[in-house]
């Protein structure tokens, strides 16, 4: 059968971007499928750009100016209409960006939303016409969408993370409900420009894949800037009948908050309901997601998914890699994806990252290690970028003195960690850190202290081992 293109993705985002340049770099006829008015997906519209330009823009805007004998100088309090003016910026250029990109690699754009007919057919609704495009492979790359809240948003007073780009004007205090990677993020830029917030969410612990010295920290700090935590604790009512820009929250131990706003950060869904799935011989999960193989194929093999949609980590780094893998899968196209796993950066303010093991996975699994710590404080660079709360970790072998993995939190920590993951992925260990030279100064520094730190540590418990 002659189809209308080799390959055809659906969605616009990073997993869907990169898969659609990857097969055009082959040689492949490739069509994108966009439902939305301008390419990017979540990720350039509602998602990764604009909430981490957000939080640029927060830091910028709130960073307090001193004179010359060091006392603060008074400035405004930055509006909403300043933080969302410095997002469209950035979203309008980034929008350029990927529309030459795809241009430029000779991809159609199908606007519209797409709908399967069988396996290897979609039809396209633009609502003012429709057209049917068959291709021998489909990539499904529809990314997600925030989990509905139990309430009726209102985009006003009940938020999802997609509506605060939308606000009219910045509350006074914010409840966020829901304290994964989006709820951390988005309370600690909130708290930053001085707005009142409650986290509250029924686990004891947040972001519990991380470091938890890292995560305590972390929670130390939001905690100066006056977020109140209520972890342990369940939504029970939420009344927002009384206005717009009050909210009454009853919990379940009976303790009631009233807010100006109240932001539902409960996880995201896959935007597959509209689809039409079962005419391909698709099943999502209760949250919209597909399963894949190790190959990103979905149950009908020359279906392939990638993203959001296939669930965690749903990061826009690994889901460009996903796209990208998925496709040279599909086409016979030689790639080995990263053996050490991928790094995870969390933009909460401050800012995390890591790569490798965490102490808790290295426990559970009985490796023998030693921890090496750097604090910001200890810095040069620390000193100069004015961050003294920084803290950085590095985790090797006991006796192959291998780096097994990296954790940071602090300025630059999403940078921080790339060394980390090059020696990670070449297999280096202790003895490069401390043998190699780096800039000062710079937060690079880090590993070369934490190194030492390490280094002692062994060569204490050497000593102690060894009879005397």
């Amino acid at each position: 059968m002659a189809y209308d293109f080799d390959l055809l993705v659906i969605g616009s985002g990073p997993a869907g971007q990169r898969a659609a340049v990857q097969a055009a770099k082959v040689g492949k006829r490739v069509a994108i499928v966009e439902r939305q008015r301008m390419v990017g997906g979540v990720c350039l519209h509602t998602g990764t750009v604009p909430s981490k330009t957000f939080r640029e823009a927060v830091l910028q805007l709130t960073r307090v100016p001193a004179i010359a004998d060091g006392t603060p100088v008074d400035r405004p309090r930055p509006t909403i209409t300043d933080l969302i003016h410095r997002v469209n910026e950035v979203v309008d250029r980034e929008l350029e960006v990927v529309a030459r990109q795809l241009a430029r690699n000779q991809i159609e754009l199908l606007s519209g939303c797409a709908s399967f007919v069988d396996p290897h057919t979609v039809i396209v609704d633009s609502g003012s016409g429709a057209r049917q495009a068959t291709a021998e492979f489909i990539l499904i790359a529809c990314g997600s969408r925030p989990a509905p809240p139990p309430i009726q948003a209102d985009h006003r007073t009940v938020l999802t993370s997609d509506d605060i780009i939308c606000l009219p004007k910045l509350p006074r205090s914010l409840a966020v409900i829901g304290a994964g990677v989006i709820g951390i993020e988005y309370a600690s830029m909130f708290a930053e420009l001085g707005v009142e917030v409650t986290l509250i969410d029924r686990h004891t612990r947040p972001l519990d894949f991380c470091d938890a010295e890292i995560v305590d920290e972390l929670i130390h700090q939001m905690r100066q800037k006056r977020v109140t935590f209520r972890l342990g604790e369940a939504v029970k009512r939420i009344d927002s009948g009384k206005g717009v820009g009050c909210a009454a929250i009853e919990l379940e131990s009976g303790k009631h908050i009233v807010v100006d706003a109240v932001l539902f950060s409960i996880g995201r869904v896959g935007a597959t309901d509209g689809l039409a799935l079962e005419m391909a011989g698709l099943t999502a999960d209760e949250r919209g997601r597909l399963a894949v193989n190790e190959r990103f194929q979905t149950a009908v093999p020359h279906i392939s998914a990638a993203g959001d949609v296939i669930g965690f980590p749903a990061l826009a780094s690994t889901s460009s890699e996903q796209g990208r893998l998925a496709v040279c899968a599909m086409f016979g196209i030689d790639a080995r994806p990263t053996s050490i796993g991928f790094p995870y950066g969390i933009y909460s303010i401050p800012e995390i990252s890591m790569v490798g093991a965490t102490e808790a996975q290295l426990t559970e699994k009985k490796i023998p290690y030693e921890v090496g710590v750097a604090r910001y404080a200890e810095i040069a660079r620390g000193q100069i970028l004015g961050d003294e709360s920084g803290l950085f970790k590095m985790i090797f072998h006991r006796e192959t003195r291998a780096l097994l993995g990296v954790h940071c939190m602090g300025t630059q920590a999403t940078e921080l960690i790339h060394i980390g993951q090059a020696v990670l992925t070449l297999g280096g260990g202790l003895d490069y850190f401390l043998d190699t030279v780096f800039n000062y100064p710079t937060l690079a520094e880090c590993y070369k202290v934490a190194a030492y730190n390490a280094a002692n540590h062994l060569r204490a418990a050497k000593a102690v081992a060894e009879p005397v």
